[in-house]
Formats: C-alpha cells, structure tokens, sequence
C-alpha cells in the first residue's frame, strides 16, 4: 500500500505553508490545494490518506467539501481546522461524519497526533475492503481469474460490474490469456447461470457448416438435412454465446450474425419463421478488429456492434509478478490429479520462470507445471533442464514427437495408478505385452511408481 498522503486545503497561503512545512518535518506525506474544488478529483474510495481541510473558504467551505467527499467514500477521514468554530459547529460537523474538528491556534503536535491516528484508522479501512473483496473473489461463482497484478485485478472487478449486465462482450487477448475462462466467468457470475453456456470456435468449423451450426436447420433445408437441428444460438437461448475466435468467421456469416445482434431473432435454414432470442454474446479475438475492420478483413458494423464492452487480457509478460502463483496453483491441481508430491520451487526454478517470456501464456505456463510434475523427477526437478529439453524437442521429427508423447502417457498413468499395471492397461487400452515392451523401451521401471 502507498504511503498514506494527507491533502491539505486552506486559501490562506501562509497558513498553508506553514501548516504543510511543520507536517513535512513530522515525516508526513502532504498535498496542498488552494480551494475546495481543487481538491475533489483526488477524492476516491482508494484514496489512501486523510482529507485536513479549513472551514472558512470562499466558493466552497469546509463543510460542503466534506459533505461531497463523504458522498464519495463515507469512511473518509476529514478533520476540519476553523478559527472561529463554537461547540454548535464541532458537535454539527462531527455527526455529520468529520473525523474531528481542531480550532486554531493549534499545537503542531496535537495536529500530528490527530492526524496519524486518522491515517491508522484509513489504512484499516482499506485493508478491511481489499480483505472483503478478496475474499469475495475466493467465494464467487464461476472459475478463478488467478492473480494479483494491477491488470488482473482490474479485468475482475470489470466482470464483477458488468457480469449482469445485457451488454454484449468483446473480449481481446493474445492465444492462451485465458479468454475463454474470463467468458465463462461472466456467464457464472450473471443471472443467466442456469442456462446454457455454448461455445462455439469461429475458425475450427467449415464456412459452409457454420451457418447450420450457428442458426440450425428445417428437415430438407439442404441435401443432407435429413432432420431438423436446433443451431447453437438457440440453444443459448436464456443463456450465453461465446464466439471464439471471432476474427476467423467468413463474411457470408459475419452478416448474418450482425443481425442477429442487432435483432435477437433467428431463423433456421430452410424457414420462413423468426424464432426470438434472449441471449447474451460473448465473441473473443487474438488480433484488432478495428485493424481488420480497416484491411476490409472483418466488418466495420460488426465490430462497432461487438464492441459495446472491452475487456482487455494482458499477456504473460506483462504480470510477470502473477507468473510464480500462477505456476504453483497449475503444479498443486497437476500433483492432485496424480496423487504425486511435489517439492517447493527454490528461487532458481523461480527465476527461470520470471526469465521466460511465455509466447503461449498462461496456456504455455500450465503444460510446463503438468510435465514438471510428469516428468520433473526424471530431471532432479530441474526446472530450466526440463525447459531445454522441451525446447530441443520442438526440432523433433513426427515420430520421435509421437515416441515422447507415449512415454509422457505411459508415465502418467504409471503414476496416477502408483504403478498397479491392470489399472495401468485399462485405462490405456493396451495388451500386457505392448505395454510391458514400452516401458523397457521408455526404460520406465514399475518400482518407481510403487507407493
């Protein structure tokens, strides 16, 4: 937390001099401001200080300025400072919700005092909410959006607002930021939790599929409509849409799809019928649409459309502080899974991780943790060997990658079985002999697996 600041306002500019100098001495942060007005926009529920205002000021007096400070945040501590203040005034300002009222002439060292006792009692303030919201983020409904940088926290506490919000979402990151998980985190946190969450990736379906998939079809609507199919928006009905890789939808479909936005009716191929929707879009993208819009890449009105709320997802690179956490909570649910213990990360594995540059973030982050737990103990636990193996590997040829891929399997389920071999066949579908000439290949030894 930053050190708390006190903002000091007084029109007397001596006195404000003055005033500003002895708390500077006392080791004090301070911020002067010549009138009230002047002051307000440094007012907000994160301010962490205390507001130490004058009562008689032109324009706007003291008590007007707390009056629209305590608007802003209630537990705001203002003292007030007058030379002309009655015990009618103190007790009136006081119930109104000043911290306290000083006269002048004050001791330097009563104000001091005064004041650090404000300053404490802000600070608990603070810590209290930042206490409540996190564990309000620990309680809430849907997946975990992990993390403590400035960004993060501020992609949640926008979920958190616009979560029930009808308003359509346009959610932009680069591949493996975690779009999808920020969609489903809105669909949870909203009132339309209890119906259906669908998903669809824009760049994984045909074009001439899409249209089917999306809006559905009549019996006989084409050749191979042989029944009717409901289409992904209606099944969101009542529900949520998200739209992955919004920026990989032919044209033919991006109209369409505008009106449906624009509309929220469908019809299915092959009908003249208009179906009404009650859905709520999510659609992702990896590049700038406006960009695209602009390249005649993508539709200018589509994207206008889209775009009525952005959420933004930084990269990996940018909350390098989160990369450690980050690390460790995929690490626990992957030694979970397998039953495994893992040790503590030492400060060398940690500063391999803060030195990486994570292209494929988060998404990039968890494989490592999985084959650090997989296939950590092969490497001592070495994390930065266990990274250049992966790197040397990315040269493979087809097979040789196919050859790690089997062994990492094998392994995995060895572990996961504590190396009973009949759960180990089963689970993997092979004949004792293909799986006993595997692992002689793979030189993996039941008695290492054996718990």
């Amino acid at each position: 937390m930053d050190k708390p600041t006190i903002l000091l306002v007084d029109d007397e500019a001596s006195v404000r001099e003055s005033t500003e100098q002895s708390l500077q001495l006392a080791d004090l942060n301070v911020k002067t401001f010549s009138s009230a007005k002047a002051v307000l926009p440094s007012l907000n529920k994160s301010f962490n200080g205390v507001l130490l205002t004058d009562i008689r000021m032109p324009e706007m007096d003291g008590l007007e300025l707390m009056r629209a400070s305590l608007k802003t945040d209630a537990k705001l501590p203002v003292l007030l400072i007058s030379g002309h203040a009655d015990v009618e005034t103190a007790v009136s300002a006081i119930r109104e919700g000043a911290y306290d009222v000083i006269e002048k002439p004050f001791s330097t060292r009563l104000l001091i005092d005064k004041l650090k006792r404000a300053m404490d009692q802000r600070q608990l303030t603070l810590e209290n909410r930042a206490l409540k919201e996190e564990l309000a983020d620990q309680t809430r409904l849907g997946p975990r959006i992990i993390g403590n940088a400035p960004a993060v926290k501020k992609l949640r506490n926008m979920i958190r607002h616009i979560a029930n919000a009808d308003a359509d979402v346009l959610i932009m990151g680069e591949t493996g930021t975690g779009k999808e998980l920020v969609a489903r985190s809105l669909h949870e946190q909203s009132l339309r939790r209890d119906h259906n969450f669908v998903a669809i990736n824009c760049g994984a379906i045909q074009e001439q599929l899409l249209n089917s998939e999306l809006f559905g079809h009549e019996a006989g609507a084409f050749t191979d409509a042989k029944n009717k199919r409901i289409g992904k928006f209606e099944h969101a009905n009542s529900g949520t849409l998200f739209l992955d890789e919004i920026e990989s939808m032919a044209m033919t479909t991006q109209i369409p799809l505008l009106r449906v936005l624009q509309e929220r009716s469908i019809e299915r191929l092959g009908s003249n019928h208009s179906l009404p929707l009650d859905i709520r879009v999510l659609a992702a993208t990896k590049i700038d649409l406006k960009e695209a819009a602009a390249r005649k890449d993508f539709r200018e009105d589509l994207y206008y459309r889209l775009n009525v709320v952005t959420l933004e997802l930084p990269p990996l690179r940018e909350r390098r502080e989160d990369i450690p956490l980050l690390f460790q909570h995929f690490v626990l649910v992957a030694a979970a899974r397998c039953e495994a213990e893992m040790p503590a990360l030492d400060s060398k594995a940690l500063q391999v991780l803060l030195e990486h540059d994570w292209p494929g973030n988060i998404r990039e982050l968890r494989n490592m943790a999985e084959r650090y737990v997989l296939l950590g103990e092969s490497f001592q636990f070495d994390l930065s060997a266990l990274m250049q193996a992966q790197n040397s590997s990315d040269g493979l040829t087809l097979p040789e990658q196919v050859s790690c891929f089997e062994k990492t399997l094998i392994e995995q389920a060895l572990v996961q079985y504590k190396g009973n071999l009949q759960n180990v066949l089963e689970s993997l579908g092979l004949p004792r002999k293909t799986l006993s000439d595997k692992m002689k290949k793979y030189q993996l030894e039941r008695k290492r697996y054996v718990k």
